[in-house]
């Protein structure tokens, strides 16, 4: 048995300290519609609805063993680092500083501040998470404080693998695949280095997001690079660089291993999984689920477990999803539709939708020196082909219009 095991398990029985391990939950519906035996390792069930808790309370305790004095531990984080660092904090009685940035929904400051009490202090540093962790970084040297790494950190790396030693125990022996989500890296190496060397038989996938893919672009590059343009809807994993001691561990994997899921999927998933399930997952936490679409020929009867890694979702964001959602199902589009300026357009216009076409945007600009006028027009409808048949009779009544779902310029001024 290696030192790494060791310590991982170690660290799992550490964990009973504060938490007891999080559900390996069987899912029927999602069985049935796989044909597979799929489990949820239900890491949105932990303490603070995320495995981050895990990574904060290894490091913590460890550099706590190391120096029983230390009192001051840093961290820079927008979400669920922070509530992981702030509950251990108050758990073992030091002084948490958690820089977060100044755009921080302040519902996610209010959960920072219950988990860790009068044992955290909350500052607001910067627009941009480079700003905030530079400001981190420095307020921890000049004061002596640890810092607290949310991935690319041995200890951080070793309190994540205890999400694996786990799995086995619950199952009971080593499932057939397990799906991972992948932001900086710190869930992914941990489990996979754990798997390795308990189950080398279990197969790992690997998913994240299309706007966020840095272990995809660190594999093709040979090593961690640095992403220009990050899409950071998944929050929990747009991560713009793979953590270089994480990505030492994955670096042998194979690149089609590695499933990079677009966000608006995503966002069906997190509905279907709230619609039908009840189970509330942020969307970083439905990145394993959304992969298995991409994977059904290859898991159909095999034992599959999908690491569920947080569920600290906004619902102020849900409007935001399921409007994504419908445009990604392709049963909500946006048109710029060309307007007759005489009595009776309207109506003529209103004729041609179909029964199923509801309007959920209307947005009429007159021109007074033109014949007709501009209308921002937003449809949903239930079936996709509904289109197809909206924009036919469109035509054939001799009304212009441009679909404008997918132009991202025009859309991200007027939608």
């Amino acid at each position: 048995m290696s030192d790494f095991l060791k310590r991982a398990r170690v660290a799992e029985q550490q964990m009973r300290a504060l938490f007891p391990a999080t559900p390996l939950q069987r899912n029927d519906h999602l069985s049935a519609m796989y044909g597979a035996d799929i489990w949820l390792k239900r890491e949105d069930l932990s303490p603070v609805r995320s495995y981050k808790i895990r990574g904060a309370l290894t490091a913590m305790g460890k550099a706590l063993a190391a120096d029983p004095t230390r009192d001051l531990f840093v961290c820079a984080s927008a979400g669920n680092h922070a509530q992981g660092v702030a509950y251990t904090s108050r758990h073992f009685g030091v002084r948490g500083v958690i820089f977060m940035p100044v755009t921080t929904p302040q519902q996610k400051i209010e959960k920072t501040r219950i988990f860790g009490g009068d044992n955290i202090e909350i500052r607001l540093v910067g627009d941009y998470f480079d700003d905030t962790l530079a400001a981190a970084q420095e307020y921890c040297a000049t004061e002596g404080g640890h810092f607290l790494s949310p991935f690319d950190d041995a200890d951080v790396i070793e309190g994540q693998a205890s999400v694996a030693a786990e799995i086995v125990s619950q199952l009971g022996r080593a499932p057939d695949l397990v799906i991972l989500p992948v932001g900086g890296g710190g869930l992914s190496s941990g489990v996979t280095k754990y798997l390795r060397e308990t189950a080398p038989e279990t197969a790992l996938r690997y998913v994240e997001p299309l706007g966020g893919a840095s272990l995809k672009a660190a594999l093709d590059a040979g090593g961690p690079v640095t992403m220009h343009a990050v899409d950071n809807f998944v929050d929990g994993a747009a991560v713009a660089r793979i953590g270089d001691l994480t990505f030492d561990v994955l670096k042998d994997i194979d690149p089609r291993h590695v499933l990079d899921v677009p966000e608006d999927r995503i966002c069906l998933t997190i509905l279907d999984m709230l619609n039908v399930e009840g189970v509330v997952l942020e969307p970083a936490g439905a990145l394993s689920i959304d992969a298995l679409k991409d994977l059904k020929d290859e898991i159909e009867g095999k034992t599959v477990v999908c690491v569920t890694s947080g569920g600290n979702f906004d619902f102020e964001r849900l409007p935001d999803v399921k409007e994504r959602a419908q445009r990604f199902a392709g049963l909500k589009k946006y048109f710029l539709l060309r307007l007759p300026q005489r009595p009776g357009a309207l109506k003529d216009f209103l004729q041609i939708l179909g029964p199923d076409d509801n309007i959920a945007r209307f947005e009429y600009m007159k021109k007074s020196a033109r014949n007709f006028g501009s209308v921002l027009l937003g449809i949903e409808t239930s079936k996709p082909e509904n289109f197809d048949l909206l924009e036919q009779r469109l035509e054939e009544h001799g009304f212009a219009f441009s679909d404008i779902t997918d132009d991202e310029t025009i859309a991200e001024f007027v939608v």
